[in-house]
């Protein structure tokens, strides 16, 4: 099924006799049963202010083209949108309403926050088959503004996304990499903590564990970002020498786990307090990866690991992103929810999903 409107999704909504699987691009792999439903036809930028920093594209607007668009005005999208094709062997086109429905966000979410935080509004279809408009396109109007945000990272299983408006930035005029060997995720985590506390506007704190390197990444006016580079290197010499590199870096390949992509066994994404990080990646075993500080680890594992009691009840948030079909089915991709989250989370599919149409059994992140 693939609606040319929000008019026709609506119909096709209200005639619906069985679960729908929805997407956009389904560049995330197919998760949940039930007839396939995209939003790709439902495309198009509606309106671009670049004065007001102020975006507002349909759901199945491919995120190449938002990029490109935004990128002729000197601006893009900070929240950095993953694109997991490399990492989950897929095809298709991301989709703007997929990166919002996924909650989607790259390092830079550590300072200009995630995809939920520049959502200014929000048009889906819910269960029923009506029209929902929620939000707006500044940032003063907040009214029904925790509804949109609400959207953001539900997987589809509340509604179906047809239009967003965004809040978007200016693309900075140079970008430098901090990158210091030798550590350990202790010592990874530590440092990218004091570097995130300094007031050095620190964009980006991420660390391989496979080869010791923790990298940091400063962005902004080119003269600032040198003399902001030098002064961070200067305040974190407990913990070593910093190598200094100027451009984007690998930033796109940290954003995408690209160094995974190909290599055999599952990947997990762990989400845990930085300071308990490095205890639970111990656990963890396998080929890791930190971002976020240290909130968020890549875990490559063998094939069939159940990561989830490998952890037990130390606390940490397992999702699985990528295994055979039959691991998921035996784990499930998400984790069980806390009793009374499950309880608020069924009621508020009751209420904008009635019938259960929408990704039936799946749990949102």
């Amino acid at each position: 099924m693939r609606p040319a409107s929000e008019a026709e999704l609506a119909e096709m909504v209200r005639a619906a006799r069985g679960p729908l699987a929805v997407g956009g691009g389904f560049t995330r792999g197919t998760v949940a049963g039930g007839e396939r439903l995209t939003v790709a036809g439902i495309a198009g930028i509606e309106l671009h202010e670049p004065g007001a920093l102020t975006l507002v594209a349909k759901a199945g607007t491919p995120v190449a083209e938002v990029e490109r668009v935004l990128g002729e005005a000197g601006q893009r999208l900070a929240f950095e949108p993953m694109d997991l094709r490399a990492l989950l062997g897929t095809g298709g086109e991301p989709t703007l309403g997929g990166v919002i429905a996924t909650n989607a966000s790259g390092p830079r979410r550590v300072q200009a926050g995630a995809a939920r935080d520049v959502l200014l509004g929000v048009r889906f279809v819910d269960g029923t088959g009506m029209a929902v408009s929620n939000g707006g396109r500044v940032m003063k109007n907040v009214t029904g503004l925790d509804l949109a945000r609400l959207l953001a990272g539900s997987h589809g299983t509340l509604g179906v996304v047809t239009e967003v408006a965004l809040k978007v930035l200016p693309v900075p005029e140079a970008v430098a990499t901090l990158a210091f060997g030798g550590h350990d995720p202790g010592k990874a985590v530590a440092c990218m903590a004091a570097a995130l506390g300094s007031p050095f506007e620190v964009t980006g704190a991420a660390h391989d564990a496979e080869a010791g390197v923790t990298r940091l990444r400063l962005e902004g006016f080119a003269g600032a970002v040198a003399v902001r580079a030098e002064r961070l290197a200067k305040l974190l010499t407990a913990w070593g020498v910093a190598e200094v590199v100027e451009g984007p870096g690998p930033w796109a390949a940290i954003r995408d786990v690209t160094d995974f992509a190909g290599r055999p066994g599952d990947v997990w994404r762990l989400s845990v307090r930085p300071s308990r990080m490095a205890e639970a990646l111990a656990l963890a075993g396998g080929a890791q990866r930190l971002d976020w500080g240290g909130g968020r680890a890549w875990v490559l594992v063998a094939e069939g690991t159940d990561l989830r009691g490998r952890l037990g009840a130390f606390g940490a948030r397992a999702v699985l992103v990528r295994a055979a079909a039959e691991t998921r089915a035996a784990l499930g991709a998400f984790p069980a929810e806390a009793p009374g989250v499950a309880m608020l989370s069924a009621r508020l599919r009751e209420r904008f999903d009635p019938r259960g149409l929408f990704n039936p059994g799946l749990v949102a992140a």
